[in-house]
């Protein structure tokens, strides 16, 4: 299985998904780590990625899922996967399953605020909620929940 989990900056992907994937002990991969120098510098000038200056990262991404799945290992990917066209040039597989981290604005926006070390700033927020397009095919989960409550929502919704 491949599980991607996703939302917004600050939702708690990283966090979310490293701790997923130490419980299951499958790798864990960050879609920030992707990204290509310029896009890095684009978003901490805090410019909005286009669609094509996301191409080669999503390409990147799926080819990391293919390869997985074409080996038959499981892994948690965090990434952003924004928009219903990003999630289907990911969705190479039926194993390939999203797990939503939801969150208010206000939420998130109290959540980047305390974040260091990100090259993600708090500006770019709004421009990541417009982007968003909520996922109907995913598991959605409350960040009200803690980190570990969440972790125990992912494994009953995907019967891990």
């Amino acid at each position: 299985m491949i599980i991607v989990v996703m939302g917004v900056s600050g939702s708690g992907k990283s966090t979310v998904g490293s701790l997923l994937a130490d419980e299951l002990d499958w790798p864990f991969y960050d879609a920030d780590d992707f990204h290509n120098e310029a896009n890095r510098n684009k978003m901490s000038q805090g410019i909005p990625l286009t669609d094509d200056d996301r191409s080669t990262w999503l390409a990147s991404l799926r080819e990391l899922i293919q390869n997985n799945i074409n080996s038959e290992t499981s892994i948690v990917l965090a990434c952003s996967a924004l928009k219903e066209s990003y999630r289907a040039i990911l969705k190479v597989h039926e194993r390939v399953r999203f797990v939503y981290l939801k969150g208010s604005y206000a939420e998130i926006e109290s959540r980047l605020k305390n974040r260091t070390g990100h090259f993600m700033p708090v500006k770019l927020l709004k421009s990541q909620f417009e982007t968003l397009e909520e996922p109907r095919d995913a598991l959605t989960v409350a960040l009200t929940h803690s980190p570990e409550e969440i972790i125990q929502i992912i494994y009953k919704g995907l019967a891990l």
